[in-house]
């Protein structure tokens, strides 16, 4: 089991270290070689350091660990939130929560939160029945996000955006450019799906070599899950910051918190869900 420890390490380092120096390097080029928003970059954010928690719910269902799925879900989006919230107030950004569209994006996550615990506090099951719910919540979620963001931040958005033209380079219709690094995000992607299955792998045989519930387990999960959502994080401030535009760095973070959030929540449950009951 010593051997088991240490892989367990090794492979929670690898996975700090790839999301810091390689995924987190490779979104921004790829936003800058599209010329994308802020909030854009943010869902690309999102979905990319989704991969961990798809991989282990995936795994942890194939291993009938159904209970372990479903608070890795619960422990990543509330460790989700907090990485976010510490990264505000790190980086000294509290004023900018002010803006009525992040106000609302963080009652969208918030909800991500008390969802799944109201459903296992109240004995709900996950079984297949559920899933069009879930889609027409992520649906609803999208919506308001959508919404929010065109009545209260796309002018101020595209005002600064055109202030960033002026004052740096952007990397523009280069096609080459963009394939390239979308291919690197893929192979960046597939590697952390290797990793974090080996890394569930490991935490699965302590669990059941040390007698650990299900419970524990989904926790340990989701600690180990959301250490790249926590380096996209405060990248996406400290990146804005430096070019004097900490709003859009604000922005970027809010909706890589609330797209991992939903992905968790909604779809990566969900295949979980379906997982569990016919594989």
């Amino acid at each position: 089991m010593l051997l088991e420890a240490i892989k367990f390490l090794i492979y929670s380092l690898l996975i700090v270290i790839i999301a810091k120096y390689v995924l987190v390097g490779l979104l921004r080029k790829l936003a800058e070689s599209l010329n994308l928003s802020a909030k854009a970059v943010g869902n690309i954010a999102g979905l990319a350091t989704s991969v961990p928690e798809l991989l282990t719910v995936s795994f942890s269902a194939f291993a009938g660990l159904a209970n372990a799925s479903i608070y890795n879900i619960i422990s990543s989006n509330v460790i989700n939130f907090v990485q976010y919230s510490a990264s505000i107030f790190v980086n000294h950004n509290q004023k900018i929560l002010k803006n009525m569209a992040i106000r609302i994006d963080i009652i969208l996550v918030v909800l991500t939160i008390l969802i799944p615990i109201a459903l296992t506090i109240f004995n709900i099951e996950y079984v297949p029945s559920i899933i069009p719910a879930f889609i027409l919540l992520l649906l609803l979620f999208y919506y308001i996000n959508h919404n929010a963001h065109v009545l209260y931040l796309e002018k101020q958005d595209a005002k600064i955006e055109e202030k960033i033209e002026k004052e740096k380079k952007w990397v523009k219709g280069k096609t080459k450019l963009v394939v390239k690094y979308s291919l690197f995000l893929l192979f960046t992607s597939i590697a952390l799906y290797i990793i974090g299955n080996a890394l569930s792998v490991c935490l699965e045989n302590l669990g059941t070599f040390f007698g650990i519930s299900q419970i524990i387990i989904g926790i340990a999960l989701g600690f180990i899950t959301s250490l790249p959502e926590l380096i996209t994080f405060f990248e996406s401030q400290q990146h804005y910051h430096e070019a004097k535009n900490v709003e859009l760095g604000v922005i970027e973070a809010t909706n890589n918190l609330l797209t991992s959030n939903l992905l968790n929540l909604f779809i990566i449950q969900s295949i979980g869900i379906i997982i569990y009951q016919f594989f």
